[in-house]
């Protein structure tokens, strides 16, 4: 009987970019030593869109479509950050009703992200019961969104100084009615959840993250706030007007998977608190500054003036960004989403930098996961909460430099030898023109090295473009030997991985050298006995 044999070798797992735990395109290259992990490297560049330069080709309005594909779980949070910066670039004021729908419509935002994160992370350790259930509340917060935008997801709602449309008649009360139905299914899903034993078992003290730790590495969101860190953007920043409202932030102290979660519970429970004031006392008046339309506009005023006075046509604003800088943040749902805005005096942005919180999260998922069980890498990647349209973004560019510095000290010596074998081509046709004294095939001038190029294929197919007084033989097997001598000087350079150009013997160079003059020693002799130039 034949008995295996055992293996102490450390394991190399691919885990993604298909898998279905990977929450997108994420692949995981990890190391383990039996069950357990001893590195991870996390593999990005599957769905990166270049967003970035998009944006400083676009204008804010034109942009907005856009942005609502990097986190288009929380869409609402990538158009307010949109148009924040441009806001704030430009002082523009935005009226109070259009403030407190911001707002509604933010928190809703943060509700429908929350849901989706809580049923795959169930999934993930093994619970498929509360993924169902979460579709249930999630369908309402989207139909909540199209009565309002028309659009379930990608709604480019948000506007430069308020929003596109004011809320239809009857929606604060469908609102207020949802608000006081999630309250029972928050209950419900702490319940059937938070005090599971099998799922105290998969997520207490696993991936803890200490307070310095978490500060360290530029966490934020529920990531942060799990740590014992009372931050939250909507109470340091005071933006929009969450500072009218009676809300608390929520944390705990613990840092495991377990606080990550009830963190994100509570905020649900807090957002419900805030649209319930916020429809409760939201006023009237306008819910967008019509006026900043015809202000810093690229425009023709006599057509403006005909709009304005005889077709009553509302313009579409093009904003000139003044020539500032600025950075403004806002708190998503998985924390700090920031852009960094350089206006020049135009209607694009000169610098669009996104801050996305995923991006910046997920960096610490390898030191995490490190020591921990296989089975750890699910609960814990699934408590981080990333979405990959907003966390793709320099890995594909960072892996074609790579692939480009291993392809340059391969190309430099080919191309150099290349070179120089065509430059001496060059040069011996000049020398036989000169020789010669006439004008044709073996004419040297600004293009000597594509005529040289073009004459020795023609040659090389049997094309009769000999010279006058030259020998046929000489002639006919002279290309042939530059060209068999071009092809073993490449064979005999040592390639390989590591090859830089100081690895090369520099005979390589002479001895290619003396095989391409050789045929122009030979030509030269048979058509001038006079001259004769020594090798």
């Amino acid at each position: 009987m034949n008995v295996p044999a055992t293996r102490e070798d450390l394991m190399i797992v691919n885990m993604g970019p298909h898998h279905p735990s990977m929450h997108g395109v994420l692949r995981l290259i990890v190391t383990l030593d039996g069950e357990d992990v001893i590195d991870c490297e996390p593999i990005l560049g599957y769905l990166h869109r270049g967003m970035e330069k998009i944006a400083e080709n676009r204008t804010i309005i034109q942009y907005l479509p856009y942005v609502t594909r990097w986190d288009y779980l929380a869409t609402m949070f990538t158009e307010a950050i949109t148009v924040n910066a441009p806001e704030q670039l430009g002082n523009i004021q935005v009226p109070k009703r259009a403030s407190y729908i911001r707002v509604i419509m933010l928190e809703l935002s943060r509700i429908a992200s929350h849901l989706l994160w809580l049923g795959p992370f169930m999934a993930d350790i093994g619970a498929q019961t509360p993924f169902f259930y979460i579709f249930r509340e999630r369908e309402l917060v989207y139909d909540l969104f199209e009565a309002a935008t028309g659009m379930r997801m990608m709604h480019n709602y948000f506007r430069i100084g308020g929003v596109a449309a004011d809320l239809p008649y009857g929606w604060i009360d469908k609102c207020l009615d949802f608000c006081d139905y999630f309250l029972t299914g928050v209950s419900e899903y702490q319940k059937l959840i938070t005090r599971n034993p099998i799922f105290l078992e998969r997520v207490e003290g696993v991936g803890i993250i200490g307070v310095e730790e978490a500060i360290n590495w530029g966490l934020s969101g529920p990531m942060l706030r799990a740590s014992g860190i009372q931050w939250d953007l909507r109470k340091v920043d005071r933006y929009e007007c969450y500072d009218e409202f009676d809300w608390e932030v929520q944390w705990q102290k613990e840092g495991d998977s377990l606080s990550r979660y009830l963190v994100r519970i509570g905020e649900m429970v807090e957002s419900i608190k805030i649209i319930q004031q916020a429809l409760e006392g939201i006023p009237g008046g306008p819910y967008e500054n019509l006026e900043i339309r015809c202000f810093d506009r690229v425009r023709n005023p006599e057509l403006n003036d005909f709009d304005y006075r005889f077709i009553s046509k509302k313009p579409s604003p093009t904003f000139e960004l003044s020539k500032q800088e600025l950075y403004v943040r806002v708190e998503a749902p998985k924390g700090e989403l920031g852009v960094f805005l350089i206006g020049d005096q135009n209607v694009f942005p000169w610098r669009w930098k996104i801050r996305p919180p995923g991006f910046i999260n997920l960096q610490i998922l390898p030191q995490l996961v490190k020591r921990m069980k296989l089975a750890d890498i699910m609960t814990i990647l699934g408590s981080i909460d990333i979405i990959m349209g907003e966390v793709d973004r320099l890995e594909y560019l960072k892996e074609v430099m790579g692939m480009i510095w291993v392809l340059v000290p391969i190309l430099t010596p080919v191309w150099g030898i290349t070179i120089g074998v065509l430059a001496i081509v060059w040069l011996e046709r000049e020398i036989s023109a000169g020789i010669q004294q006439r004008i044709g095939p073996e004419y040297a001038g600004p293009l000597g090295i594509l005529q040289a190029l073009a004459d020795g294929t023609k040659l090389l197919f049997k094309e009769n473009l000999l010279p006058s007084r030259g020998d046929t033989r000489l002639f006919s097997i002279g290309p042939s030997i530059a060209v068999i001598s071009i092809l073993l000087s490449y064979l005999i350079i040592p390639f390989g991985s590591n090859i830089v150009l100081s690895d090369l013997n520099i005979g390589v160079f002479y001895g290619s050298l003396f095989q391409v003059l050789l045929p122009l020693d030979f030509l030269c002799q048979d058509m001038d006995p006079i001259i004769n130039i020594p090798f």
